[in-house]
């Protein structure tokens, strides 16, 4: 590898809504507006540059909180997050009104500030963060950057690859305390190897917070036991089909009446690899994109400590 230092790819929308639930709403503008959310996550990156000292960043965006391909998989996919339906979507997000009116000002301080923040029509940051991975595998090992992916979210795991490097740096314990996943974490704390097996454990034991029921009386540590005894999804599928004598009466009869979830789960899980995502600007820049801008909305916003931090902490990389 040319440069040790990694790319940092930030799952935008789930380190927002992490810091408006974190910090509290008394943490407001002068003239009384809630930019918890927007302090939140600068501090957020300000601390992970000085600990991560990336070569290169990205915020990962949804442009697509609900893609319809998904959708047309398993209609089920985030059906209890809609908070309306609007015809030629798949609707309405449910986000709560006072983090909503924040996502306008993250946008615009982000670009101040010169960070890429990179998404993609009809898919999701997820697939984004995915498609960019793979771009950055796919290079030559003396180019290649390690990859770290920042996210509460444990479906990016799938992307967990020690020979790449790929890892993710996992808020589920706090921010202060970053969980590092690898292929280790997965073994431990899943029962999986690597990160194909980490989603395709997560097929056959499904996730109601996405909508996906998974296959029934199948839960992780099954899941996982299967996977492992045939070695992908595909194995455990091909085991079923052939009524393998490893699975238990219960299991195949379960597996054969969950056949048409899991012929489209796939589809749904996985992240996408191939968005239509342009080239990506991803250095870190060392200084604002737009200084006049940037003070003006730390000035209008009260953002004055946190865009300085963030500021400090780019310039520090030098």
């Amino acid at each position: 590898m040319t440069d040790a230092r990694p790319l940092l790819l930030l799952d935008s929308a789930s380190l927002y809504f992490r810091a408006f639930f974190g910090v509290p709403d008394s943490v407001r503008a002068p003239d009384g507006t809630p930019v918890n959310a927007v302090r939140g996550l600068l501090d957020m990156i300000a601390r992970l540059v000085v600990d991560r000292r990336p070569a290169r960043l990205v915020a990962c965006w949804d442009d697509d909180w609900r893609p319809a391909f998904r959708v047309a998989a398993i209609p089920s996919y985030k059906a209890h997050r809609v908070a309306r339906e609007v015809p030629g979507t798949t609707g309405e997000e449910e986000v709560p009104e006072a983090l909503a009116a924040q996502v306008p000002l993250i946008v615009e301080v982000l670009a101040a500030l010169g960070v890429a923040r990179v998404g993609a029509p009809g898919y999701e940051a997820d697939d984004v963060i995915g498609t960019l991975t793979a771009r950055e595998v796919a290079r030559p090992a003396a180019e290649r950057s390690p990859v770290e992916v920042v996210t509460g979210d444990r479906d990016l795991y799938q992307l967990v690859d020690d020979a790449a490097p790929v890892r993710v740096l996992s808020t589920v314990k706090g921010f202060k305390d970053l969980l590092v996943v690898d292929q280790a974490v997965l073994a431990e704390r899943y029962g999986v190897p690597d990160g194909p097996g980490y989603v395709d454990m997560a097929a056959l034991r499904g996730d109601p917070s996405d909508g996906l029921p998974g296959v029934p009386g199948v839960g992780e540590k099954t899941a996982a036991a299967l996977v492992r005894r045939y070695g992908s999804l595909a194995g455990v599928l091909a085991a079923r089909d052939a009524a393998d004598p490893g699975l238990t009466a219960t299991q195949l009869r379960r597996l054969r009446e969950s056949a048409d979830y899991l012929a489209a789960a796939p589809v749904v899980v996985r992240v996408a690899q191939d968005a239509p995502v342009g080239d990506v600007v991803d250095a870190v820049p060392r200084t604002p994109a737009d200084p006049d801008a940037l003070v003006a909305l730390a000035q209008r916003w009260g953002l004055a400590s946190s865009v300085q931090r963030v500021v400090d902490a780019f310039t520090d990389l030098d």
